[in-house]
């Protein structure tokens, strides 16, 4: 599936099943507590904290979804076309760090 695609899929299943979409507003808060979903679960599984025994059944992979779904919601509702903004965002990430991680002593 492409960009595009996942991005005609949401804004077909929002208009059979989600009536509309949610502002602009609610979606950023409603993003963010998906990262933080996201965060919960990296912590306890790569970090130094414990899992809740209510946070033990918790899927990454699902939590990863659920932000890519809030992600496309946000940009089909603010007319962004994701594909063409990644490869420009691609292109400005190689021309700016091309040399700054391969020169980075850190990461060796």
């Amino acid at each position: 599936m492409t960009i595009e695609e996942a991005q005609n899929i949401v804004d077909q299943w929002i208009k059979e099943f989600g009536v509309k979409y949610f502002s602009e507003l609610t979606n950023m808060a409603i993003l963010t507590e998906e990262v933080g979903e996201v965060a919960r679960i990296i912590s306890r599984k790569y970090g130094d904290q414990s899992f809740k025994e209510s946070d033990k059944e918790k899927d990454l992979g699902d939590e990863l979804a659920d932000v890519l779904w809030v992600l496309l919601c946000l940009a089909n509702q603010t007319g962004i076309n994701l594909t063409e903004a990644f490869e420009k965002n691609l292109l400005k990430k190689t021309k700016r760090d091309k040399e700054r991680h391969i020169n980075n002593p850190k990461l060796y």
